[in-house]
Formats: structure tokens, sequence, C-alpha cells
């Protein structure tokens, strides 16, 4: 829920004022991912940069300097140039060698305050800092034990824990051996202690110009940037050139996330659990976590270095800048159209008259016939995702014959549900880090079921840990409440149903007429965009009120859920998204001339059905906003008894695509109007890598 990063520039003379902007950056191109408290750390003086980070004689560096501040990246950075004008740190001092290390926080453990927030420190004189993204879960325990050893805590959060750990190991080493301790062997010591999931930065006065990165569970990556003359930046590379130590000039950066890098550079390793990074003398080695190792003897261990290789980022600067929009909520929006053709380009064939129209799903191709012979498909997700794979569930079991159950990953997880080895269990995650997802997935493999997995990040934990998988490849997606990874997961899942019925005659004129769709599907959404403005002026009208309900049944269903939790993860409206058929067990009593109620009745095999819940609300009053499909204004509400919402009509299991957009438009103005922050929605983050 947390973003880290750390900039570290070896051979290269940066100055204090520059070191700070790339940190502060680097922080507000992770500030969807947590934005209630910030801090940075760097270096006070760099009088002893230019000494040599193997000398044995560390405990004379001067202590590093924290800055935390509760609120968003900017009050931090506003904090930050106060306190340095107040004082006469020289913003202007150069650095040939620099480890810096920056935190924003989503609040777990403790109330958003500057005593809360990260880089935590081991107590007086900073001799360890750490920046976390994750969750320590037996954190309570190791406080009893530091605190029985003196140690004296001053914040409510997990993470404080690991560097009064890192002291406590570094301090015991020293006292036991002679020879002299070095950064990562303390690092591993930490790890065998810790449970839970998380990345981790280090940063010490002991280790000066050092930063080591590890991680388990939590997205972590690193950056190399050469600095050679001569070099063009999309020359070749070779990994060992980069990752050795060597004397070129470089710069090194870990991040949560490869948006805070693909301004830098494009070089750059993911992480794996269980490794540990060491920047060092302008070197990279990576170190293999071993819990069993040194578990028993007295001195720390020294495990062998791994290696791994580099990849290059398939991303540019302008995916993650919002360009002429005011908001990435609106862009992103905006953006359909393009994403929805990004998700679908090389994968739909249609040939000529003679040849068939099919679908091309590399990463299941291998899979596809035992995908087919299951006994069930469950869908594992959570929010958007889990609403996206409700959408798709229909059509899945209408081609493929096979009977597809729903389950919320953290429910699952909770009743310890069935999973049997005859299962196709497919994970749905926009950034693959998902936490309660990816534990189902670890649940899953362990019951010996195939796993599917559908992200839009490649390289995540959920693509790199099931047997195979889709990509939606929609895009960078900034904003907190998803809507383009919405649309591209259920053409995904869309397409998922064509592959897996691709091999019957009896459905073939269905799947030929859904692959038009999905063909036309860009040109529909542009033409529902149009209701922009629309939207915008039912927003003034929705403005005051405290509540709202989306009906629907079917494949809308789905559409429901989503409208209504766009409202209240944005506008902070309380929204109830609720199955029409149910609308006569309960949800009844709630209408009233007041209260505003959408009802989406668009044309599928549901639509008499909605109008019956049309006549029904309308002969209680009820205050109604009806979608419906382009023509069918009169048939939805006669004489002008409602308000109507008219979408372009495509195929039935297409149709939530479509009907999505004008409530994510509602949502989106809501949002404005209400004077509320779009983008950061107040208490939710993100990438939820958390329980």
């Amino acid at each position: 829920m947390c973003g880290i990063f750390a900039y570290l520039n070896y051979n290269v003379n940066k100055e204090r004022r520059y070191i700070l902007q790339v940190l502060f950056n680097g922080l507000r191109r992770l500030e969807y991912r947590g934005y209630d408290s910030a801090g940075v750390s760097i270096d006070s003086s760099s009088s002893d940069s230019s000494s040599s980070s193997s000398s044995q004689n560390y405990i004379f560096c001067p202590p590093p300097l924290v800055f935390r501040r509760e609120g968003n990246i900017e009050s931090l950075v506003k904090s930050v140039y106060q306190e340095v004008s107040e004082t006469d740190l020289n913003l202007e001092e150069s650095f040939s060698i620099h480890a810096g290390i920056a935190h924003t926080r989503w609040a777990t453990h403790g109330e958003p305050a500057p005593r809360n927030s990260h880089p935590q420190s081991s107590g007086d004189g900073n001799e360890f800092l750490v920046v976390h993204n994750g969750v320590i879960t037996n954190y309570e325990v190791l406080k009893e034990t530091l605190v029985r050893h003196g140690f004296t805590f001053e914040s409510e959060t997990d993470t404080e824990v690991i560097p009064k750990l890192a002291k406590f190991v570094f301090d015991k080493a020293n006292e036991e051996d002679d020879q002299t301790v070095t950064f990562s062997q303390v690092v591993l010591e930490v790890m065998r202690h810790l449970e839970g999931a998380y990345a981790l930065i280090f940063k010490s006065r002991h280790y000066p110009n050092e930063l080591i990165a590890c991680k388990r569970g939590s997205p972590l990556l690193l950056g190399v940037k050469e600095l050679m003359e001569g070099r063009s930046n999309g020359s070749a590379f070779h990994d060992e050139k980069f990752l050795s130590k060597n004397d070129f000039p470089k710069e090194l950066f870990l991040s949560s996330d490869a948006n805070a890098l693909v301004e830098h550079t494009k070089k750059v390793l993911v992480i794996e659990d269980g490794e540990v990074v060491h920047l060092k003398d302008g070197g990279v080695s990576i170190l293999k976590f071993d819990n069993d190792k040194g578990k028993h003897g007295r001195s720390l261990s020294r495990p062998a270095s791994v290696q791994r290789a580099l990849s290059v980022l398939e991303m540019e600067v302008e995916q993650i800048n919002k360009g002429n929009y005011e908001h990435y909520m609106q862009k992103e929006i905006h953006e359909q159209p393009e994403s929805l053709k990004t998700t679908m380009r090389g994968r739909l064939i249609r040939g000529g008259t003679c040849k068939a129209k099919t679908v091309l799903l590399g990463g299941l191709k291998d899979h596809l016939k035992t995908i087919r012979r299951s006994r069930r498909i469950v869908f594992i997700g959570c929010g958007t995702s889990y609403n996206a794979a409700l959408a798709a569930r229909p059509i899945l079991e209408e081609l493929s014959g096979v009977p597809v159950t729903m389950e919320i990953a953290s429910d699952l997880l909770d009743r310890q549900g069935p999973i049997y080895r005859e299962d196709t269990t497919v994970f749905v995650s926009q950034s693959g880090e998902t936490a309660d997802t990816l534990l189902a997935l670890e649940y899953a493999l362990e019951n010996g079921a195939l796993c599917v997995g559908i992200t839009n990040t490649v390289g995540s934990a959920i693509a790199r840990h099931t047997h195979c998988g889709i990509h939606i490849n929609a895009g960078c997606e900034i904003g907190v409440a998803s809507t383009k990874a919405y649309t591209s997961q259920i053409v995904v899942m869309a397409m998922l149903a064509l592959a897996i019925g691709g091999d019957t005659i009896s459905n073939q004129a269905r799947r030929e007429a859904i692959i038009d769709g999905l063909f036309d599907l860009p040109n529909n959404v542009r033409e529902v965009l149009k209701l922009d403005q629309e939207m915008k002026d039912l927003a003034k009208l929705l403005v005051a009120e405290q509540s709202l309900l989306v009906f629907g049944r079917g494949y809308n269903y789905a559409t429901a859920l989503e409208g209504a939790l766009k409202v209240k993860e944005v506008a902070l409206m309380h929204s109830e998204g609720i199955l029409a058929g149910e609308m006569k067990h309960g949800p009844l009593a709630l209408v009233d001339e007041n209260l505003p109620i959408v009802v989406i009745a668009t044309r599928d095999a549901c639509f008499s059905k909605q109008q019956s819940v049309i006549q029904q609300l309308h002969a209680r009053k009820g205050r109604l906003i009806v979608m419906c499909s382009k023509g069918d204004a009169n048939a939805v509400g006669p004489g002008g008894s409602c308000r109507v919402i008219e979408v372009p009509q495509v195929e039935d299991c297409l149709q939530p695509v479509v009907n999505i957009i004008p409530l994510q438009l509602l949502a989106y103005h809501l949002t404005v109007l209400r004077g509320f922050n779009v983008d950061q929605p107040r208490n939710l983050a993100k990438s939820v890598t958390t329980q």
C-alpha cells in the first residue's frame, strides 16, 4: 500500500538540491500507492563521501538527515525546504557518491503523523534507516524482545522493529566477532526474524554510500542508468557491465513501481522474493535468502550471490503524464477506445469470407485442452477485478459449458473453500500484486489446481507465479479508481471464453458475432464518451444527495456493482449495486420520491424483466435514471416519466463495457463538483499489497 524509492549516484557529481528533487519526483510517481504521510533521508555531509566505502571505520560518518511529514508529497517538499532555510544546510553541496531513500505512506499501523512516517530509525544517531511497503505480522513479538534489550519505541508502526533489529544484530555481531560484519549479513539476519509481506530498503551510517533492498510478497524493482559518454540510451547493454563493480559513472534506482523509473531509465531488474540486492562500489550484488542457513550457528550467514538478467521497460513517460486532462481518472476514462484496441491487438483474427474468425491467446495455447476438461472454472479477485470477472461469467459458461464460480479472494481464504486438482482457477488483478489474491494463488497452487493469471503488469507476482495467463495491456493506470483496466479485463475474459469454446461448431455463429462486436467496440466506446457533458449535468443534480442505488441483472449486475463502487470510491457518496431480481426482497423499502435510483435496462435477455422493475419503481414514485439502448427511451420511460441515458447497443456480453462508462463519468463529475480529490480518494490506495 506504500511506495518506496531510493536513488544512488556513483562517480557522478550531484548537488544535494538535485538529489532531493529526484527523491521527491520518485515519490510523486508513487503517490497513488499512499498519500497520508511521507519522508526522505539524505546524507548530512559529503566530507566522507570520497573515502572508500570498503573502509572498516564507519562509525565516524555523520548521521543521515531524516525529514518526515504528515500529508501528501507537496506538504513534505514544502516542509523540507522550509527546514533547510532555517538551518545552514547547503543545497548546492556536491556528492560524487550518495544514497538517499524516500517513502510515501498509506497508514496501516498508527495514524498519519511524522512519528509514524518513514524512514523509520534505529534510534538516536539514525544508525539504521528503513523504508517499508507491506506488513510485518510478528512485529509485536519482536518489539517485546527488543524492549527487553533496552530499545525504546517512538512510533505505533510495525516497521520500527526492523531498523532496531538491524542495530541489535549489528551490535551483537561486533561484540562476538573481531571480523567486520557486512551490511548484507545484517540484513539477511534481520530477514530471518521477519514474518509477513514486505519490500524494504536499508540505509546505514555504518555503511556509507550503500543501499540494500529485499522483498517478500511486495513489489520492488531496480533501475540502472549508465552515464558513459558516447553511448546512446537505446544502445545494447550487458548485464555483467551494469551489475558488476566498476568505476563507470552511473545512477541506480529502487522503486515499488516502474512508473518512478521510466523517466530515468528503461533498464530494470524485477527483484524476486527472497532476494537481497546490495548496491555498493558502483556494483550490484544479488544474494538469495535462505531461512535455514545460519539459524543454528553463532556466526552470520554468508550466502552465495546469484546471477540475474536486466530487462527493458516497454513504456513511455507520456503514458504516466496527465497530458491535457485535469486528472488521471479523467484521462484514463477517455483513453478507453485506445486501451481496448491495445488489449485486442494481435489477438483477434478476422480473415476473409472463407476463413473463420478466431481468437489467439499465446499465453494460454498450451493449456486450453486442460481448461476445457476442467471440473469447474473459479474466478478469484477483489473489488473491481472481481466485478470484471462477474461480468464475464455468463459468456464463459455459455461458450465453454464448464461451471463457473466466483470467489472474493479474502473470503475464499477465510473459509478455506475447497479447490480441487481438476479446477482451473483464474486470478484477476490489475496490479498483479494484490495481497489477498496472491495468498489465494498460493492456496490454489498448494491444492494442485491449474492457475491462470489476468493482470495489467508484466513481471508482477501473479504473472510470475501462475502456470499461464493473459496480460490485459491496458497501459499504465495511475488513478486509484480503476477505469480502463476494468473494461480491458472484461474484454480479455470475453476473449478467454471465445478461446475455450473455440472447438465447438454449435456456437460458431455466436462466437463470430462476438468477434465482430469486439472489433467494433472501440468505436462504440468512443460514441458513449460523447455523453460526458450529459453526465456532468446529471452530476449537478445529484451533487447534494447522500445515497444512490444502482439496479442491474444478467450481464449488467456487475455493471451495477462497479458503477456503485466508483461513486463510493471517489465521490464519497453511499451507493449500492443491487441485483434487480432481489428488489422485492428488501431494497424496495428504500424507494421514495427523493432517493435517486439508476436502472440499467439495455437490450438483452433480461430487458423485459428490467421493464417490469422500472414499472414497479415508478409505481412507488421512485426517482429514476434509466440507462437504455439507443431508441428505447419510450420503451423504458413512457411519457418522460424518468431521466434516460441512451447508449449504443452491442453484443450482450460486451454491453457491460459500454454501460459502465456513463457511470464512470458520473462518478468523476460528482467528485469534482463535491470538491474531493479524484485521483487520491480518502483512505484508499491503488495497489492493495496488505491484507
